[in-house]
């Protein structure tokens, strides 16, 4: 199966009004769990390669292109993604190696900076037919960086996606990066206030830690792209412990990265059956 453009997948999911998983890679068996759960559940994914996992592996390229590989070899429509580039140098990278999007996170930036340069990113990608997702609104728990108490205002919103002209727009209604619990409080009414505002489909970031019917709650509202990365850290962490905690002497990682993969794509059809129930 040819790559499948990522504004291909969220476009159908924004119109129908069900929910796309977008799952982070950190690496090979992330993205190779994630597609066979994608797989197994008949819905389309998003493989997302953030900032953080490319200084992880040194480089983009490694782990982007084994992604866009698993992409096409992939049963059911895959896309491959580049979560939470601060560096536009990045972007230029990711477009070049042909990864279908891009996450252009400028909001730690004064507003009108974070406009110019998110316009700037815009316009490069869009040339080369890039999909691209900005934040306004800092989303919660990127180490005091990021207020939890931050909400996006629905005619800020407006007015950002008019400037910029990006395609999708991740708001901060509640949810938290990196929790391992899945406690988070969604502002429902302000999911379903932003739907009517803006005209791009919306994206949830910081989605490990919101509970199963609350996510569907959300995509109910007018969410439409559910990112989740630690969940399924979790899951994958979870299986390696029980496995050499059950044979301690193993020292082949194959033999505790596969139930670990395993792990990983039960959680993603899981996941995928609650955003899109159909």
């Amino acid at each position: 199966m040819p790559l499948t453009p990522t504004h291909e997948i969220v476009r159908r999911a924004h119109a129908d009004g069900t929910g796309v998983g977008a799952f982070n890679v950190l690496q090979l068996e992330h993205a190779e769990a994630i597609v066979t759960g994608a797989e197994r559940a008949d819905r389309p994914v998003v493989l997302q390669i953030s900032e953080n996992t490319v200084r992880y592996h040194g480089g983009l390229e490694p782990v982007a292109l084994a992604s866009l590989a698993l992409a096409r070899a992939a049963k059911t429509p895959v896309a491959v993604h580049l979560d939470h580039a601060e560096n536009p140098d990045l972007v230029r990278e990711a477009v070049e190696l042909g990864l279908g999007s891009v996450m252009f996170d400028a909001a730690r930036l004064p507003y009108q900076e974070n406009v110019a340069t998110t316009r700037e990113v815009v316009d490069l990608c869009h040339r080369h037919g890039v999909w691209v997702e900005g934040e306004l609104g800092e989303v919660g728990g990127k180490g005091g960086a990021h207020d939890p108490g931050v909400r996006t205002d629905p005619g800020e919103a407006r007015a950002f996606v008019a400037a910029t002209g990006v395609d999708a727009l991740a708001v901060a209604v509640g949810s938290v990066h990196q929790m391992v619990t899945r406690d988070a409080v969604l502002d429902l009414d302000l999911v379903a206030r932003l739907r009517a505002a803006v005209d791009v489909p919306l994206v949830l970031h910081g989605s490990s830690g919101v509970p199963d019917p609350l996510l569907a709650r959300a995509v109910a509202a007018g969410m439409t792209k559910v990112n989740v990365s630690t969940h399924l850290n979790k899951a994958f962490t979870g299986a390696v412990r029980g496995h050499l905690a059950a044979h301690p002497a193993d020292v082949d990682p194959r033999r505790y990265l596969t139930p670990a993969r395993v792990a990983v794509a039960e959680a993603v059809t899981h996941l995928l059956g609650v955003l899109d129930p159909r």
